[in-house]
Order: C-alpha cells, then sequence, then structure tokens
C-alpha cells in the first residue's frame, strides 16, 4: 500500500511526522529517504513531538544516532549516509529495530542489508519547480502491521 501527501512548508511536514506518531508501537521501524534538505529530520522532529518528547531533535550526521527516552516510547534517529562505504553491520542496528522504541532512519538505503522485513518508508521529493517549500512525501507500508498504520491515516491531499 503507498499514499501521497503534497505539503507546502516544513511546519505541515512536521505535523505529518506528529500525525503519525500517535499510531506508532515499539519496535516500529520508519525509513525516511530524500535529498539533502529534503526534510528528513523536520520528519522526525514531528514523530518526537507526537511521542511526547520535549528534547530538542537535531541531525544524528555525526554521532549517527541519537537516543531519544524521554517520551511515551524512546525514539532512535539514525543517519547512516556515512555508511556509505560500509559498517552497517558493526552497529548492532538490528537491536535497536528489535527494542522496546521507535527507530527512525535516514538515508536507509546505506544500511539496506541490515533493514528488517517490516517497515514504513517515507521518500520525500523537492518540489523546487513548483515553490522551494513544497514537498511530496510518498508513504509505503511494508509487511501487514505498516498496511494497517498507513491505512488508519488519513491526509488531506491523497
Amino acid at each position: 500500500m503507498e499514499k501521497q501527501v503534497v505539503v507546502t512548508k516544513p511546519a505541515e511536514t512536521e505535523a505529518l511526522g506528529e500525525q503519525l506518531a500517535q499510531q506508532l508501537q515499539p519496535g516500529d521501524v520508519i525509513l525516511l529517504d530524500g535529498d539533502l534538505g529534503a526534510g528528513k529530520t523536520t520528519f522526525t522532529k514531528g514523530i518526537a513531538r507526537g511521542l511526547g518528547i520535549r528534547q530538542t531533535v537535531k541531525s544524528p550526521s555525526f554521532p549517527i544516532i541519537r537516543e531519544y527516552q524521554s517520551g511515551r516510547l524512546p525514539l532512535y534517529h539514525m543517519d547512516v549516509y556515512r555508511l556509505e562505504t560500509g559498517g552497517a553491520a558493526d552497529l548492532g542496528l538490528d537491536e535497536y529495530f528489535a527494542g522496546d522504541g521507535v527507530s527512525v532512519v535516514e538515508w536507509s538505503q546505506f544500511a539496506e542489508t541490515e533493514l528488517p522485513e517490516h517497515y514504513l518508508q517515507v521518500a520525500i521529493e523537492r518540489q523546487d519547480d513548483v515553490d522551494a517549500d513544497q514537498r511530496r512525501l510518498t508513504l509505503r507500508a511494508h509487511g501487514d502491521r505498516f498496511e494497517t498504520l498507513l491505512a488508519q491515516l488519513e491526509f488531506s491531499d491523497e
């Protein structure tokens, strides 16, 4: 199953992440893919807010993984871009994926061999030819859990 939505400002991207977070459960994995500056961390900020996390969410580019424990569920925010040349197997990502929190993975193609079988993929595409702030988000469910989750989400632009 797949759904698409177009947003016109970063606050809308964040609001979609917050809406999604209301449905998330322990062990859920969200993959965020898109170009640099597309809005992956903005979407993650919304997920954090929806989980009740009040800490400032920052891109985990340098540390690769940032953990936020203060919400309804822990949030494990990963940016695996620097693993483009390998090394994902050494991070123990499977322990996060099978853990008690929600894992959000930016640049997931660089950890493809470590990813679980079931996840929600969110591709964020800039629509610069229309408006510099406009983005198209395509949400693709992989597995029954995420098919159900995606069916429950209501977006105004489908």
